[in-house]
């Protein structure tokens, strides 16, 4: 099955909000084993989204399409989806008695620009949505399927679990995510040498703001055996670049630090000057952190003596240097059994500061795994 997303609303297109939706929906029919293939966006335009739909089914079996179903001028996605069928939506007394009984129920009347949410075309029935006043629309004709569902995402997410099990299921992907740090992107691929062009499952390499992260991915008929491929495969790759791996999936840097720590019974104190406090930031979101991190201080222009000082005052067990350098900087990770020191080099204060976040929390890991 080929799926397409199809986003609507003109502050998509306006940068005014993040497009969460696509993002969610496109792991969920990956899990599904359904094969999403395009992601369209358009604005409120009743003819630019009459177009889409139609593009749409001329290219995918399934349509999933979010936004434009609110009771406005400019929610348009039903009138879209009618005019691509040839269509003529009706008001469904059901739908109708329904929104009624919700405004009464809250003590009002129901507007009269509300009915348009009670409207069906014949080929459509109705997605309930318990969080709000739109309901969705669940279409099927010709062999194609659209799910059009509201763009507030807790009301949409409930509808989307309420169509899953109706889909038809092609197979299951699954995959994991390696995070690395201390080594590049091109370096990680030739390390990783003919994997990177094995099929199945199949080796991706990604520069992100954490590193660098390698995906593992497979489909198969059955989970377990799209499982078993991805960890045979991730065995292979931590053979090649086990020592750069600091994490998986959805794990952060801070919270495998913070972990670490836990399990020694240290306590994290931290000296910035390069990375001008981005450090403390990132550790003091962690969950947890309160158990594990006792503080911070940021000081411009210190030395490393200067910093481990004015750091020892934080009382914890371990501390992290990030002195000031100009093109160059020693991190220190002091803990009670080793100091473990690291010489990164950088072209910009803003250069450095990145690197000094990255390079201090990659010490820190590797400090506290020894």
């Amino acid at each position: 099955m080929k799926a397409e997303l199809l986003s609507i609303g003109t502050e998509l297109l306006l940068g005014q909000i993040v497009d969460t939706n696509a993002n969610y929906l496109a792991g969920r029919l990956a899990l599904l084993g359904i094969d999403c293939l395009y992601m369209q966006t358009v604005g409120d335009n009743l003819g630019r989204a009459r177009q889409a739909f139609e593009r749409a089914l001329g290219r995918s079996d399934l349509v999933v399409a979010t936004g434009g179903l609110g009771p406005t001028e400019d929610d348009l996605t039903r009138e879209a989806i009618a005019a691509a069928l040839g269509e003529t939506p009706s008001i469904d007394p059901a739908l109708e008695a329904e929104l009624v009984a919700w405004f009464s129920g809250r003590g009002l009347a129901m507007p009269d620009r509300n009915r348009k949410q009670a409207w069906l075309i014949p080929s459509a029935h109705a997605l309930l949505n318990p969080n709000g006043t739109a309901p969705g629309w669940d279409v099927q004709k010709d062999g194609r399927r659209i799910v059009a569902m509201p763009g507030v995402p807790r009301e949409m997410m409930p509808m989307w679990e309420s169509v899953e099990p109706s889909l038809t299921r092609g197979g299951s992907l699954r995959w994991r995510t390696l995070k690395l740090l201390g080594i590049g992107e091109s370096a990680v691929e030739e390390k990783l040498g003919e994997l990177v062009r094995s099929t199945s499952p199949t080796v991706a390499t990604y520069a992100k703001n954490d590193g660098v992260h390698v995906r593992v991915a497979d489909k198969a008929s059955a989970p377990e055996e799209a499982d078993q491929h991805v960890a045979e495969m991730e065995k292979k790759i931590r053979e090649r670049l086990g020592e750069y791996v600091w994490g998986t999936d959805d794990e952060t840097l801070p919270s495998v630090i913070g972990r670490r720590l836990q399990a020694r019974g240290w306590r994290l104190a931290v000296a910035e000057s390069l990375s001008a406090g981005d450090i403390a930031r990132s550790l003091a979101d962690a969950p947890g952190a309160d158990r594990w991190f006792a503080g911070a201080i940021v000081r411009p222009s210190a030395d490393a003596a200067t910093l481990e000082t004015e750091g020892r005052r934080l009382g914890g067990e371990v501390l992290l240097l990030t002195p000031h350098g100009a093109e160059t900087c020693e991190l220190r990770a002091i803990t009670p059994a080793r100091t473990r020191r690291l010489d990164i080099r950088f072209r910009s204060p803003a250069d450095g500061r990145r690197r000094a976040l990255l390079s201090g929390l990659d010490l820190l890991r590797r400090t506290l795994a020894d």
